[in-house]
């Protein structure tokens, strides 16, 4: 299916980033785990029997290193912990724990490799574990793609299988008994005559042992909590309003800042006149940055009403000054000076298409802003050559680097405190918030100070989902789709990303033609083609990355061959399908729908099909055309994870992900005018409302396979499921995203 002998006449690139250098550190090194972190900062009485597991007189502490923004990571990955620990939920505390390379995500680069999805092949296989080498050297502890739970699957689960061996060692040693008559039960050791010593008891003494690299683990028979719906680890705290976010922090004599940056994005400040903001009350500092200034007062609405009062005389933009020129360099990007990859290119496309009648058209989807409901914001203090950030963020071990940057500290001097967030959906990757913040802070030596950004310069200088086009010819013989050639053209998420925290991101960028080149559909003449388009403004990953607009494009696009084959969608979908899990989720969905039984009036189904991040997803949407507008009537989705470690979330990251698929699609917007970002705020940028969204059912499948991720597959099926049901109600096909912008919502 992938065209290789393309890709290797480019710089081979895993991820974006070269291989070569980690294979040149050694395969050995490699190998070597890092220091456990926990060891640094242990209180007397303490132990940290691996980076996973600590244990003192008041409990087990399990450290879940991923970032818990809704999607409850922490759960399962303590769960994972927890099984081979032989210990419950209830009896352990979960806390994401310090940053350190020792919680290197190692699944986070698989999704960049040339090989599609469904390719379990030896070199597939082999180039996929290659990328856990340059994830490790550059100790990437970050959540994102997809990643933390087959990242976490076998990791984890080793390292509560190590801690419980060496607390059944140290039982053994304190009995002097043969290990193989001594058990664990719910959080103690026991002994073949019943005697029960608790972990808390045995801690210390197991700490010295050394841990086993590859213990034994439980067979999926024998487990307690995997596979079982789980009760949210945070859910009491979230449910009674004590759990804190990074902008609940508050430390003995903190002050509070925001800021104000030059509304046309990339701009440099020229000046200002700050002489009202100095002397208004609280006011305590006013720090000058390049591009704008920060307000340090004795609360933030002091600091905000002073930063609304001072006048400033901004440069301009670098980037083209409206949305339409950007579109513009956008759709002039199609031709062979931008071409970035071509992954799959099967059979003779030019000749079937020259044989046949043809498909021509064009899809666009606009720039899209994260919106979180917690806008950014970071606490931080610098004080006794120590710098501690609390900070919501997806990649800890950049924040820690960021502030050896600014001070100067060595790394051991710069403690990172993540909290909950509230959303992140890739927003809290970027490193732009917390390096003000430390810079504040450095500007107040001594004094804790939390940076808030207001929710106007939230939405107007976030890094955005990037616009995108797509231009589609193809063609229909005999009631199937003979030819498909499909070019994509967007900015590129990984070099702009990546650029801002100094990894060179050489090769093609796979995320511009992510979920579109290796779709399982048996189509013999087959195109994908990727174009880069220049730098413009800042982007960056948002829930889904390139799968987001690239689920759009290609459903509807199989959903008009369908029309011009004058067949069934689903049913086409499914003759066309070749990967058996792929053709069971559409097969399921199409039963939990009822796909195919009569409609009331003005009703209709759309069905769509994304395979992303390795995890099958179909989803049928059904609307009605209503006086007042289309009104979304049910939606069902079918899923297939491979294997299932807590049902009940996944069928909540699935529901989450169409709301917020939907919300996108139908007013998701961000729009440029003389450099600046014209929407400010939840009143001209929405969200789905809940007399809106519509009852969601999932069905999750497995198939045993590999560990899969759900944080984002859930997303790009849904504005193609929405547009396919509108036509099909309707009879207007929308090739452009938002949909408000050609037709109105009930």
């Amino acid at each position: 299916m992938g065209r290789l002998k393309t890709i290797t006449r480019r710089t081979f690139v895993i991820g974006s980033v070269a291989v070569a250098g980690g294979v040149a550190i050694g395969y050995w090194k490699y190998k070597t785990p890092y220091d456990n972190p926990l060891l640094a900062e242990l209180e007397k009485g303490a132990a940290a029997l691996t980076p996973y597991v600590q244990i003192d007189q008041e409990g087990i502490t399990i450290i879940a290193p991923r970032a818990e923004m809704g999607q409850g990571v922490h759960t399962t990955l303590a769960a994972l912990v927890a099984e081979e620990l032989d210990v419950s939920l209830d009896d352990v505390q979960v806390e994401h724990g310090p940053a350190s390379k020792a919680y290197y995500n190692a699944a986070v680069l698989e999704e960049g490799v040339p090989f599609a999805q469904t390719d379990y092949s030896r070199m597939a296989e082999n180039v996929r574990a290659l990328t856990k080498v340059p994830a490790k050297f550059l100790g990437l502890q970050v959540t994102g793609g997809s990643s933390s739970i087959p990242d976490g699957f076998v990791k984890m689960r080793t390292a509560g299988a190590a801690a419980r061996h060496m607390l059944l060692q140290a039982a053994a040693d304190r009995l002097n008994a043969d290990l193989a008559t001594l058990e664990t039960d719910n959080g103690a050791v026991v002994a073949a005559d019943g005697t029960r010593i608790p972990y808390t008891e045995l801690a210390v003494a197991a700490a010295t042992i050394d841990p086993p690299r590859d213990p034994e683990l439980k067979p999926e028979s024998q487990w307690k909590l995997l596979g079982k719906s789980l009760p949210r680890v945070d859910l009491v705290a979230k449910s009674t309003g004590t759990a804190e976010y990074a902008i609940d922090v508050r430390l003995p004599g903190m002050l509070f800042a925001t800021i104000k940056k030059n509304p046309r994005l990339g701009g440099r400040m020229i000046g200002y006149d700050a002489t009202k903001a100095e002397s208004m009350p609280g006011v305590k500092k006013i720090i000058a940055f390049s591009d704008g200034v920060a307000v340090v007062a004795t609360n933030s609405w002091y600091a905000i009403k002073a930063a609304n009062s001072i006048t400033f005389d901004w440069g301009d933009a670098p980037y083209p000054a409206t949305t339409e020129e950007m579109m513009e360099k956008i759709l002039a990007s199609f031709s062979d000076d931008f071409e970035d990859s071509q992954f799959r290119d099967d059979g003779d496309v030019e000749k079937a298409l020259i044989e046949a009648d043809v498909v021509e058209t064009e899809y666009r989807v606009p720039f899209l802003a994260h919106a979180t409901m917690e806008p950014m914001n970071a606490t931080a203090q610098l004080t006794g050559g120590r710098l501690d950030v609390w900070a919501g963020n997806q990649l800890p071990t950049q924040v820690t680097k960021e502030g050896v940057a600014i001070t100067g500290l060595d790394e051991e001097n710069v403690h990172v405190h993540t909290p909950f967030m509230g959303g992140g959906f890739g927003r809290r990757a970027e490193m732009d918030f917390i390096k003000q913040a430390i810079e504040v802070a450095k500007a107040m030596e001594g004094t804790p100070v939390k940076l808030t950004w207001t929710r106007e310069e939230d939405m107007t200088h976030d890094q955005y989902r990037p616009a995108a086009v797509a231009r589609f010819r193809g063609a229909v013989v005999d009631g199937l789709p003979s030819a498909f050639d499909l070019k994509l053209a967007t900015l590129s998420v990984i070099a702009s990303q990546m650029g801002r925290i100094g990894i060179p991101a050489a090769g093609p960028d796979i995320s511009i033609v992510q979920s579109a080149w290796d779709q399982p559909y048996s189509i013999p003449n087959y195109r994908v083609t990727g174009y880069r388009t220049p730098a413009m403004i800042p982007v960056t990953s948002w829930r889904s990355v390139g799968a987001s607009q690239n689920g759009f494009f290609h459903e509807s696009i199989v959903d008009e061959l369908a029309q011009a084959a004058r067949r069934d969608p689903l049913e086409m979908r499914l003759e066309l399908m070749t990967h058996e899990p792929s053709r069971n989720v559409l097969e399921a969905v199409a039963e939990m729908s009822g796909w195919g039984n009569p409609l009331p009036d003005g009703h209709g189904r759309g069905v769509a099909f994304v395979l992303s991040f390795g995890v099958p997803v179909a989803e049928v949407i059904e609307v009605a055309d209503t006086a007042k507008g289309i009104k979304i009537v049910n939606a069902w989705a079918a899923v297939d994870v491979g294997t299932a470690l807590d049902p009940r979330n996944i069928e909540a990251q699935v529901q989450s992900g169409i709301n917020f698929g939907l919300a996108a699609a139908i007013m998701g917007e961000i729009t440029v005018d003389d450099g600046k970002v014209r929407q400010s705020n939840f009143h001209n940028y929405d969200s789905i409302r809940i007399n809106q969204a519509p009852p969601i059912v999932v069905k999750v499948l497995e198939n045993g396979d590999k560990i899969r991720g759900i944080g984002e597959p859930g997303l790009p099926p849904a504005a193609p499921a929405l547009a396919n049901a509108i036509f099909a109600a309707t009879g207007q096909r929308i090739r452009e995203l938002p949909l408000n912008k050609h037709i109105k919502f009930a």
